[in-house]
C-alpha cells in the first residue's frame, strides 16, 4: 500500500521536479552566458533598449531548441537505438524503471496521433441517471473487464473543476455513452470556466431532436 502512494505521487511531483530544475539550470547557464558577452554585443546594446526577464526567455528558446533537436534525433535510427541504451540503464533501477515506464506510458498514450486517447469528448452520466458531465474517451477496456461486466465498455477521464488536470476514471458501457461534436480544447475551457464558456450550437440543430442530430 505504502509502495503503491509513494510511486503515485512521483508520478506527479517527479515530472514537475524534473522540469523546473532543467529550467532553473537553463537560466541560470543563460545568465552566465550574458555576463561573459562584452557589453557592445549584449542584446539591450544590441537593440537600444532593456528587455524584462531576458534571461528566462531565452531559457524558454534554449529548451524548446533542445526538445526540438532530441525529437530530431530519436526519430532516426542512431537516435532510436540511443534511447533503447538509455532505457535499458533505466530498468535496472527498481524505483525508477516503475516510474519512467509509467511516465513514458501515459505519455505516449496522450500524445500519440494515431491513438485515440484524449481525442474524443463524450457526455455520460454521472454521478447518478439523469444528471450529466463530461468526459474524455481514453480507451476501450477489454480482458478481464469486458469479461465480467459482460458487455463492451469504454474508459473516461472526467476532468475536476476548475483544474482539469486532476479527475478519476470511469468505467462506462459504450451504448450509454454520447460522443459530442465539441473539441477537447472546447471541452476544457468549459470545464475550467465552471461552465461559463459553453462552445456555440448551430440554431437549426438546437430545434432538433436528439435522435435526429448525427
Amino acid at each position: 500500500m505504502f509502495r503503491r502512494y509513494l510511486i503515485a505521487g512521483l508520478l506527479v511531483w517527479l515530472p514537475l521536479g524534473v522540469t523546473l530544475l532543467v529550467f532553473t539550470l537553463l537560466v541560470g547557464l543563460v545568465e552566465k552566458l550574458l555576463d561573459l558577452m562584452p557589453a557592445a554585443y549584449r542584446p539591450e546594446a544590441l537593440l537600444g533598449l532593456e528587455i524584462p526577464f531576458l534571461d528566462v526567455l531565452l531559457a524558454l528558446v534554449v529548451m524548446l531548441t533542445i526538445v526540438v533537436l532530441t525529437g530530431l534525433l530519436v526519430a532516426n535510427l542512431f537516435g532510436r537505438k540511443l534511447v533503447t541504451v538509455w532505457e535499458s540503464l533505466l530498468g535496472r533501477i527498481p524505483l525508477v524503471r516503475s516510474i519512467y515506464q509509467s511516465v513514458k506510458q501515459v505519455a505516449e498514450t496522450v500524445f500519440s496521433s494515431t491513438g485515440k486517447s484524449f481525442r474524443k469528448v463524450l457526455l455520460i452520466e454521472y454521478p447518478r441517471k439523469g444528471l450529466y458531465t463530461l468526459a474524455l474517451q481514453t480507451g476501450n477496456s477489454g480482458g478481464e473487464i469486458q469479461a465480467r461486466t459482460g458487455e463492451e465498455v469504454t474508459t473516461v477521464f472526467v476532468p475536476t473543476t476548475p483544474n482539469p488536470t486532476s479527475g478519476f476514471i470511469i468505467l462506462v458501457p459504450t451504448k450509454d455513452v454520447v460522443e459530442l461534436e465539441m473539441s477537447v480544447d472546447e471541452a476544457l475551457k468549459m470545464v475550467i470556466s465552471l461552465g461559463l464558456v459553453e462552445p456555440k450550437w448551430p440554431a437549426e440543430k438546437l430545434q432538433k431532436a436528439p435522435a435526429d442530430i448525427a
